[in-house]
């Protein structure tokens, strides 16, 4: 079974009674085996139990670290889209109390196409990048999305070898099929071209 992301092979890497998952011998990225992933309705099921509250605080708190970052690099007057937004899009109400507007994309529940067509100052992706069935194909089309210096922000929870794989948390939600390593971010900054990589804890920097 080759990744997903560089094309690489893989060799097993975890199994338990509901799937398994294989490791890049590249990239070193993990992802479920692809007779385990969830179908769409499946998908967007899931998505609906999630805690979607807009007004929630402490669904805000969670993500604003991702927004102060934004703050910090980008001005309100940049074109900015949350992508895989989700059914409650608290990055674009949290933003928009300090005066940025943003687009909005989620093929689920803002399939909005023609943003898509658009190219951006920067793109934000809190809880998606996990959720990608063909990572090469979505890091080349948010990078074509970025106008020249654009950035992506990304939250996920990467993993290493400190984690103990069967007792995280992270790959517990079915919906979660990819996850990264810094070697991984490495890979696609190296492949993509992009100009500078930070990460910080759950965030993820590329600029291009």
């Amino acid at each position: 079974m080759n990744c997903p992301l560089c094309e690489a092979t893989s060799n097993p890497f975890h199994q338990n009674k509901f799937r398994s998952y294989s490791r890049c011998t590249n990239c070193f990225a993990i992802f479920m085996d692809f007779e385990y992933r969830p179908t769409n309705e499946e998908e967007k099921k899931r998505y609906l139990e999630h805690n979607n509250d807009i007004l929630d605080t402490n669904y805000q708190n969670f993500l604003k670290p991702i927004v102060e970052k934004v703050i910090q690099f980008q001005t309100p007057e940049d074109s900015g889209m949350d992508f895989g937004a989700g059914p409650g899009p608290v990055v674009a109400y949290l933003l928009k109390q300090s005066g940025y507007e943003i687009c909005l994309y989620d093929p689920y529940f803002h399939p909005n196409e023609e943003n898509l067509s658009r190219s951006y100052d920067y793109i934000i992706l809190t809880e998606v990048v996990e959720h990608f069935h063909d990572p090469k194909k979505e890091f080349q089309k948010l990078h074509s999305l970025l106008k020249p210096k654009g950035r992506l922000y990304i939250l996920t929870h990467p993993y290493d070898d400190s984690i103990v794989f069967e007792n995280w948390y992270y790959k517990n939600d079915q919906t979660h099929t990819f996850f990264y390593t810094k070697n991984t971010f490495d890979w696609i900054k190296s492949f993509f071209e992009f100009q500078s990589l930070e990460i910080l804890d759950r965030i993820i920097l590329f600029q291009k």
